[in-house]
């Protein structure tokens, strides 16, 4: 799920467009509590929309698999594919309107935003894998796990992840980069909504694919989904903190159309970090200001208390 200003709908939803057809998904219940999956928002003439989607439609089901019960990143996932193929979706013109089948020809919107190398560091005999990811689009789980397969494969056995300038994009892609690194049953972030009650665990469920040390290179410009995962790694153990306090962007943020067209941006929540920090207007601590040698990373991982559960 992707919290966007209205302002972004149209002229920067192309950096977040989670489905390579050009548009933005939303989990919304209806008047029984049923989750509905509407378009929230398009690519002003992108593929979706030049076919025929309108905003406000409800998805029915892609390539003919009913999308009921699915959230809005497993139903995005399953609208992706190769450039310049095609995807059948069915619609919900509004919320009383005709259904219509629709095909659509997907296109190359995001770009890769990850970048990778392997470096050779002076008094080891082991090189680091060096990964920097500018932001968090369609493509960067999947770019991500390539890139720290290949780094692996080329004998990197301690990670440096740069999450420097790095401003956020999906939450959602975010999340699912961090379970990469995380055990099972470990918190990625809580959600906590209006009712301070109102608390959502949102947890790994798998085992890690990547257990090596890392460090994670942050400044004042690491915001939103950059502050979860580099949290998530940093209380879960799995990373120290080096550079500036972050940003502190930690608001959950949706867009409801008004009746003109316009749009109202509502906050509805905020992310908390596994240690229960409050990360909106706060930012994180580094660990260590300077790059630390590999045995001081080592030596502060094995000191590190994880978190306590719930």
């Amino acid at each position: 799920m992707c919290w966007l200003h209205h302002e972004q709908k149209f002229s920067k939803m192309a950096r977040y467009d989670m489905t390579g057809i050009g548009i933005n998904l939303r989990e919304i219940p209806d008047d029984n509590g049923v989750m509905k999956l509407k378009v929230l928002g398009l690519i002003l003439d992108g593929p979706a929309h030049s076919a025929g989607v309108r905003q406000g439609d409800e998805l029915l089901s892609i390539n003919g698999v009913d999308v009921k019960g699915k959230s809005a990143f497993e139903a995005s996932s399953m609208l992706q594919g190769p450039s310049e193929t095609f995807v059948n979706v069915m619609v919900k013109h509004g919320n009383c309107g005709p259904v219509q089948s629709i095909r659509v020809q997907r296109q190359s919107i995001a770009k890769s935003p990850v970048f990778y190398r392997l470096e050779q560091v002076k008094n080891s005999s082991s090189p680091v894998g060096y990964v920097r990811l500018k932001e968090f689009n369609a493509l960067a789980r999947k770019d991500m796990l390539t890139a720290m397969k290949r780094l692996q494969d080329m004998g990197a056995s301690y990670f440096v992840l740069d999450l420097r300038d790095n401003l956020g994009g999906l939450v959602q892609a975010g999340i699912e980069i961090a379970k990469l690194f995380l055990n099972k049953g470990e918190t990625v972030t809580y959600t906590v909504g209006r009712d301070p009650l109102s608390v959502k665990n949102i947890v790994a469920e798998t085992s890690p694919l990547f257990s090596a040390p890392i460090i994670v290179l942050v400044n004042k410009n690491t915001a939103s989904a950059s502050e979860i995962v580099a949290t998530a790694l940093h209380d879960n153990c799995k990373a120290v903190l080096v550079g500036e306090r972050t940003y502190g962007k930690g608001l959950i943020q949706s867009v409801f159309e008004l009746n003109d067209g316009s749009g109202v941006v509502v906050t509805i929540g905020k992310y908390v970090t596994p240690k229960h920090m409050d990360i909106n207007g706060n930012g994180v601590d580094p660990d260590f200001r300077n790059l630390p040698a590999w045995n001081e990373v080592t030596r502060y991982l094995s000191t590190c208390q994880r978190p306590q559960e719930g």
